[in-house]
Parts: structure tokens; sequence; C-alpha cells
């Protein structure tokens, strides 16, 4: 009795707390600044996307439809990259307040477009799994936000997500400001997935933003060697111009 007595008043406790803080700190866009919700619908809308045609691999948008450059000059671990978005402005800044300014609760709205996206082009996988972190920067940050958009992602979409089978081994450097064979160095081999769960699974491979795609490239390895039939990649955004790289 006193077990839920206490469950009770810890979610009273927590309403009052979030009532209170809604009515200090109201949501506001975090790109426009109107009050009402922290990605406001009308920033939502004016989103830019990556309009057709595509390259049929990594998604990138092409003058015309089939493989782009890149993608018929270098092989893949993954079966395919997709991106809700281009990382422009107004989602640029939402990723960033969910990155590095500690709004979790962003997760939501951004991953509901992941899974809104999922409906219109559903991709040939039966298990998601987030980009990990490292530990350390899991305690610097106190969370990872592509496992907070694969747990939003999985819920509204029906697919099961093991956070618990791919782990960062090495704590790479930042990926920011590296150039593309850089980064692909630097994620060589970071990540180690167990070998028991994935015998035949196709994995949806689920992070914040596609740049060069070194990183899920890496992730894909590690989930092919334990056993995963194919590996698909969703983002939430992808870099365009100067910070695509030559993969992006």
């Amino acid at each position: 009795m006193g077990g839920w007595v206490e469950m009770v008043w810890r979610a009273a406790f927590n309403k009052g707390v979030s009532f209170l803080l809604n009515l200090l700190y109201p949501p506001h866009c975090v790109a426009c600044g109107k009050l009402g919700a922290w990605f406001c619908m009308g920033c939502v809308e004016t989103t830019s996307v990556p309009e057709p045609p595509l390259c049929r691999h990594c998604g990138k948008p092409r003058v015309r439809a089939g493989l782009c450059e890149d993608c018929r000059q270098s092989r893949s671990y993954l079966a395919g990259m997709r991106s809700v978005a281009l990382h422009l402005p107004p989602i640029r800044q939402a990723v960033h307040a969910l990155k590095y300014e500690g709004l979790k609760v962003l997760a939501q709205p951004l991953g509901a477009m992941m899974a809104e996206y999922w409906q219109r082009a559903p991709l040939p996988a039966n298990v998601i799994i987030p980009v990990p972190l490292h530990r350390a920067r899991i305690r610097q940050r106190g969370y990872n936000q592509s496992l907070l958009l694969a747990r939003v992602l999985g819920e509204q979409i029906g697919l099961e997500l093991r956070a618990d089978l791919l782990t960062r081994e090495r704590d790479t450097r930042s990926q920011v400001g590296l150039k593309v064979a850089e980064r692909r160095d630097n994620v060589s081999g970071a990540f180690r997935c167990r070998a028991d769960d994935l015998q035949g699974q196709r994995v949806l491979l689920v992070d914040d933003v596609l740049t060069t795609g070194a990183t899920l490239e890496s992730c894909a390895g590690a989930l092919l060697g334990a056993g995963a039939a194919e590996v698909w990649a969703l983002t939430l955004t992808r870099a365009v111009g100067a910070d695509a790289g030559d993969r992006a």
C-alpha cells in the first residue's frame, strides 16, 4: 500500500512541478519564439525537406534519379540512408537545442516528424537501434539524443527498440570540423555489437544528423558483423552545402 501511495504522490508532485515550470517558463518555440510549443507547427510546416529526385542509396537531392557520384564510387555497409529534413532553419535550431541545451522535451515533436516520414515512406526494417554515445559523453550530457528520438519513433510506428545491442567503445572526438577522411578514421572500429540477438534482423539505425555518413557506416559494419541481415539508416536531418562533406 505504501508503495502505491508513494507512486501517486510522486506523480502528483511531478505534475505540480511541471505546472509551475510552465507558469514561470512557458514553452516557446526554439526557432521563432512563439508561445505554446517548443517547436511550433508553423516551423514544422516550413521545415525544408529533401525534394526528389534523390540518390536511391544515400537519399541526397540530385538533378536526376539514380545513384550520386559518391555512391557510385564507394561501397557501403548500409542498404540505404534517408533523412526527414535538411539541416537548415528552423529545424536546425531545434536539433541544436535538443542536443546541446538539454531540451529533451523536443524529442517528442521531432521524433513524431520521423514517425510521420516513416508512415509515408517505410523502410524494410523490424528493429530500431539508435547510434550510441560513449559512456563518458553520456555522463557529460546526461542523455543520448538519438535514443530519445528512436524511442518516440518506435512507440509511434510499432517497431521494437533495442538500445542495448550497439555500444561505442571509444570516446571519439567530435566529428564537427573534420574532413570526410578524418571523420571515417575517427569512428573506424569505434562501435561493437552483441552477437546474440541480431541474426537475420533488418535494422533501422537512427541518428539526429547525417553529415558524411561515416558514423552510420561504422555502426552498420558492426551490426552486419553481428549477424544483421540488412541495415538501413534514418536521420532527422541531413547537412547541406559546405557542412555536407562529399557524402551528405
